[in-house]
């Protein structure tokens, strides 16, 4: 109690929200969002659905799965589902890349160790501004000069065209094999809260 008011940790408000919300895209973008703010981690949303044995948490359960693989969007998870059902490895999830001097080149969506491949889930809503679409094309050419090979896909092709989707993958991942790995370290990107 604060005041006369009873309150919560952010991590049990978003929990108890998510318990009502039955839509995984909208439970998905509310603890992404949260999680991405910074409004709460992943470790604390664990522990409150560790300790809730309250119906109604097998979606907020499922989407935590998604975040703890490093998924931070909707889109991200209909990718992830779409490469478990290729015969591709799973990659990393929100990788941040980095020159072979150390310099940050880019967070990529997701990314293959194995042969070096990125793959971008490009939302045309994070780039309306011009600032925003010259930062996109910056780190799009950062990537390019280190040789890092960059798969683009629009949310709406993981829905009307998962085949191409798979296609365009499993074509560049064959390519990016047969390429010289780039000189990249990595880093998983993990907001703290």
């Amino acid at each position: 109690m604060v005041d006369g008011f009873p309150i919560a940790q952010p991590a049990r408000c978003l929990v108890d929200a998510a318990r009502r919300e039955q839509r995984i895209d909208t439970v998905r973008a509310m603890i992404a969002d949260a999680v991405q703010r910074d409004a709460c981690c992943v470790q604390s949303l664990a522990t409150e659905l560790r300790h809730l044995r309250l119906r109604g948490t097998a979606v907020p359960r499922s989407v935590l799965d998604e975040v703890n693989a490093g998924v931070r969007s909707a889109a991200e998870a209909w990718a992830r589902r779409l490469v478990r059902r290729t015969s591709l490895p799973e990659p990393e999830w929100n990788v941040e890349l980095r020159s072979a001097t150390g310099h940050r080149l880019a967070i990529v969506d997701a990314w293959w160790e194995d042969v070096g491949l990125a793959w971008e889930i490009d939302s045309k809503e994070f780039h309306l501004a011009p600032s925003d679409y010259e930062r996109t094309m910056t780190r799009h050419s950062a990537l390019a000069a280190a040789g890092v090979m960059v798969v683009h896909t629009l949310p709406s092709q993981l829905k009307k065209d998962p085949s191409g989707v798979v296609r365009d993958l499993v074509a560049a991942h064959e390519w990016a094999n047969r390429s010289p790995h780039p000189a990249v370290t990595t880093a998983l990107y993990r907001p703290t809260a």
